[in-house]
């Protein structure tokens, strides 16, 4: 029933069935091979110029030395505190939710061997002084990221923290518990820290927010809690390699991730559903819901990202899937080998005999049918699903997924005639914001944004 194509036997597996061969037939899906060799040849000849907005490719082979090194400090802190919100957030939620063992924070430090990490990301007074309350300022490093420094949301959080540590610590010392993470020329986090003198990395200038997980932005707070950076990267380096050397539609999972993901979406699938089973991909999903996107939601096309865990949302979405509009392209996510193990134990009481069917299965067995099952229950109801199988999780598979669902997203940014490195309609937001706030230069988009709202809450009606 289920054709696998395009593996990448050692980083993951990509497999289709019939319900996607019948909506979506495999002449459809050749058709886009020729659009996507030009996509790819684009896409890496743009990144060996140096074009904004291409530098992720590059990033599996540049020098990680000074977030290593920045990093190891870091790991004798007792608290990692992160400001930085979307994609300065996002990708280090993955990572650590994916390649550290569950509760981080509340285990022993001699279990932990690194930080209690905290992300300051929303613009939230209660999460901030609630952070400010579990850490002992003298013994917490603050990592602010962002490349222009005016992004409100992580300034005003970031102001926060830093007139509460100089205020506990003094000016001179509160320094020495700053790392900012900025461009390398512009923006006002550059001076900041050459006037504190603080530690400080760069953000490569041609990579973007979403795509940045691979950069300091993601690996520094890796590193100070124990990940290991080199094998993210070798991993990522790999799949591209892999990706590189494979040219047609059913040898490169890439191409026809893609192809599928635009095909699906021209057909009237505005929406593509990731569901993993497996705990530690749920901030994964969060990642690739702004990867995907925010990439790809412009002039009036794009497929929205829905985000979903197995099996929990069997128990809340799965009607919907079934029987609902056929509006969705569905990826349900296994992992071959998972880490842990447990044995459903058997019992004598005679009350729960009708679970006998349990007794020795093991849990993982049980999640994995549970996979096997909503793929095809999904697929008899006659809509399209695609299957992804990674061996393990471990940082070597994470890089290689990074990489891999960066490519697709950009290469069906390239099918969809979008850029999808840039962000017109979040900058709108911001501009308004920002002339709300009263930032000097912006009085003309609070005007705007106060008589489109003046029109847009017309009415009230209270209760």
């Amino acid at each position: 029933m289920l054709r696998r194509s395009g593996t990448v036997s050692e980083l993951l597996t990509l497999s289709y069935g019939m319900a996607v061969d019948g909506a979506v037939g495999m002449e459809t899906v050749a058709g886009y091979e020729e659009i996507l060799r030009k996509g790819d040849a684009r896409l890496r000849e743009a990144a060996s110029e140096g074009q904004d907005g291409v530098g992720w490719i590059n990033l599996p082979s540049r020098d990680i030395a000074d977030v290593e090194k920045t990093g190891k400090w870091i790991s004798g802190f007792d608290a990692m505190v992160q400001v930085g919100i979307g994609g300065s957030a996002l990708g280090n939620l993955m990572l650590h939710g994916a390649l550290l063992p569950p509760y981080w924070n509340e285990l022993p430090r001699a279990k932990r061997q690194g930080p209690r990490f905290y992300m300051s990301d929303n613009v939230d007074p209660a999460d901030n002084r609630a952070i400010w309350n579990l850490i002992d300022p003298g013994q917490t490093v603050f990592t602010v990221i962002s490349k222009s420094g005016s992004t409100a949301e992580t300034m005003a959080n970031f102001l926060f923290f830093w007139d509460r540590l100089k205020v506990d610590l003094g000016p001179k010392k509160a320094a020495e518990h700053v790392v900012v993470i900025t461009d390398e020329e512009k923006g006002v986090l550059r001076p900041f820290a050459d006037e504190i003198g603080c530690r400080r990395l760069v953000l490569p200038a041609d990579v973007g927010g979403r795509f940045s997980v691979l950069s300091p932005v993601g690996l520094l707070s890796a590193v100070a809690l124990g990940i290991q950076a080199d094998k993210l990267l070798e991993g990522a380096a790999e799949m591209d390699g892999k990706l590189a050397a494979r040219n047609t539609i059913v040898e490169n999972p890439a191409w026809l991730l893609a192809a599928l993901s635009v095909a699906h979406y021209r057909q009237g699938r505005n929406m593509t559903v990731l569901m993993p089973y497996e705990d530690a991909l749920e901030r994964f999903c969060e990642w690739f819901a702004q990867l995907w996107g925010e990439s790809l939601g412009k002039n009036g096309t794009g497929s929205t990202p829905v985000r979903a865990l197995g099996a929990i949302d069997q128990h809340s979405q799965i009607q919907l899937y079934t029987e609902g509009p056929d509006d969705k392209l569905f990826t349900v996510m296994t992992v071959a080998d998972p880490t842990e193990e447990i044995i459903i134990p058997e019992t004598e009481e005679k009350t729960l005999v009708s679970l006998s069917y349990l007794f020795g299965q093991s849990m993982n067995s049980l999640r994995r049918y549970e996979a096997i099952s909503t793929a095809a229950a999904i697929a008899k109801s006659g809509k399209p699903v695609v299957s992804i199988e990674i061996p393990k999780l471990d940082e070597r598979r994470m890089g290689a997924m990074i990489q891999f669902y960066e490519y697709v997203t950009a290469l069906a940014g390239y099918i969809l005639d979008v850029n999808p490195f840039d962000q017109p309609g979040v900058e709108q937001g911001k501009n308004y914001t920002y002339g709300l706030m009263g930032r000097p230069d912006y009085s003309a988009q609070a005007l705007e944004v106060t008589e489109l709202a003046e029109k847009l809450f017309l009415r009230e009606v209270s209760v």
